[in-house]
């Protein structure tokens, strides 16, 4: 075949350095544009992005050029820049991150999910809910490295 043709659909999720309650209602918008705006230079299309004050979800297109994990680092680094120059000095996101693959299918199921994350997270933390995740995609995980 002559071309190479890829639709690889991501559900990326990251929290704030040690879940810190930074982003307010004041900036959360202008975040999620800004997220979204980093993904589609990348050319990684966004489909939705979303969140509370302590951590983000967004869904995209993976690049068939750009490796997952740089398309986190440059996600995070454009973006934590951008929260610093907003007037967050202290902003930075965790180290890690969690990233499932999302079928055409449960792609509408997905961005409902990061569409109703205030009221999702009136009942349950991010950890529970990144838990819930692991469990669901069969990811195992070590509890001592899971959090920073």
């Amino acid at each position: 075949m002559p071309q190479s043709l890829t639709r690889n659909v991501i559900h990326l999720i990251f929290s704030t350095k040690n879940r810190e309650a930074f982003i307010g209602p004041d900036i959360r918008d202008r975040l999620f544009a800004y997220l979204a705006g980093t993904l589609n230079e990348l050319n990684c299309p966004a489909i939705k992005v979303g969140g509370v004050a302590d951590h983000v979800h967004l869904l995209f297109v993976l690049a068939k050029t750009l490796s997952l994990s740089k398309a986190v680092e440059e996600v995070k680094k454009a973006s934590s820049k951008w929260m610093k120059e907003q007037g967050e000095p202290r902003f930075y996101w965790q180290n890690g991150y969690g990233a499932f693959s999302v079928s055409r299918s449960n792609e509408l199921r997905v961005a409902t999910y990061i569409e109703n994350q205030e009221e999702h997270h009136r009942t349950k933390s991010f950890q529970d809910e990144f838990r819930e995740f692991l469990k669901a995609h069969d990811i195992e995980w070590d509890e001592r490295y899971l959090w920073d």
